[in-house]
């Protein structure tokens, strides 16, 4: 019978289900809900802690080498050292800097500390 929900992730699942199919977790019986995350988008597993800010501050500062990008787990951080010659990262990292810190702790998390 569907209509129940995972208490970890959200996912319907049938009420003799043991582990959840999407997050693997054991389903705990008594908490089986109906309403638990039924309106709640489901982003994965925070996998990293990384702030916003501190991802701001270092593309406005240390952009042109690229260190904000090494900072986010990002191995493509190396193309800015590769140009910094040209100015080029500097820029970009500048306007990046900028969004990082202008947007949303809920949109920064989707993009950079869940999977």
């Amino acid at each position: 019978m569907l209509g129940m929900y995972c208490q970890h992730c959200g996912e319907q699942v049938d009420s003799d289900t043991v582990i959840c199919p999407k997050c693997g977790k054991i389903i705990n019986r008594e908490k089986l809900s109906e309403e638990v995350f039924k309106n709640e988008p489901y982003y994965g597993h925070r996998y990293r802690n990384k702030s916003k800010i501190t991802a701001g501050v270092l593309a406005l500062f240390f952009g042109s080498l690229g260190i904000h990008r090494f900072y986010l787990g990002q191995w493509w951080g190396i193309f800015y050292i590769l140009f910094c010659w040209t100015f080029i990262p500097a820029i970009v990292s500048g306007i990046e800097g900028i969004v990082f810190l202008c947007s949303s702790d809920e949109s920064f998390d989707r993009k950079y500390n869940y999977r």
